[in-house]
């Protein structure tokens, strides 16, 4: 990717709407000598969402938009990442379906993490169907984000077995975990190429 300019990082801005657990491992990462990434920006469309307090502990710029009106949200959202001179936007739990205008804009500079092995079980709900259809693995995926959902190209995905106990939530935990160290992978993967 054209990215890379010296050892200069790459300015990212991560969206969320949750715990932002997916954001604080980017963070940590992007603390690394070796990470091609630097946090400049954390962007949600939930004023009560958890991981808003990573901006404060990180001392890093956080923007709260509401998608009510998504074509004047994702107007202001660009402004504010051109205005930071952002190059790469990470999506880590962002509960919002970006436009097709908005993706164009920004094109193969987004990436997604997403709770299944992508192609199966797009959108939400991934743990209940992977159990209900009695799945021997389920695991995550880290990918291009395009104007279908969940379906732009893999970047790296990490498979996680499904035991018989397992419901939705303890499968959820263990995805979770996994995600943690698969994003970042997948992060270098990219700016190696």
């Amino acid at each position: 990717m054209a990215l890379l300019t010296g050892f200069k990082k790459i300015k990212t801005a991560v969206f969320i709407s949750g715990t932002g657990s997916n954001l604080k491992s980017l963070i940590k990462f992007s603390k690394l000598k070796k990470s091609p990434i630097s946090i400049e920006m954390i962007v949600s469309n939930n004023v009560k969402s958890k991981g808003l307090a990573y901006g404060k502990i990180y001392k890093i710029k956080k923007k709260i938009f509401n998608f009510k009106k998504q074509i004047t949200a994702e107007k202001e959202i660009l402004l504010q990442l051109k205005k930071s001179k952002i190059d790469l936007i990470c999506l880590a739990g962002f509960m919002k379906i970006l436009s097709n205008s908005f993706i164009h804009k920004f094109k193969g500079h987004i990436l997604n993490i997403h709770p299944s092995l992508l192609p199966k079980y797009k959108g939400l709900n991934t743990h209940e169907k992977a159990i209900k259809n009695k799945d021997e693995y389920s695991g995550c995926t880290v990918h291009f984000v395009n104007s279908e959902l969940d379906s732009g190209e893999i970047i790296i995905q990490k498979k996680v077995k499904i035991k018989k106990k397992d419901t939705p939530s303890t499968l959820a935990k263990k995805i979770l975990a996994q995600e943690h160290i698969l994003y970042p992978k997948a992060i270098l993967k990219i700016f190696s190429l």
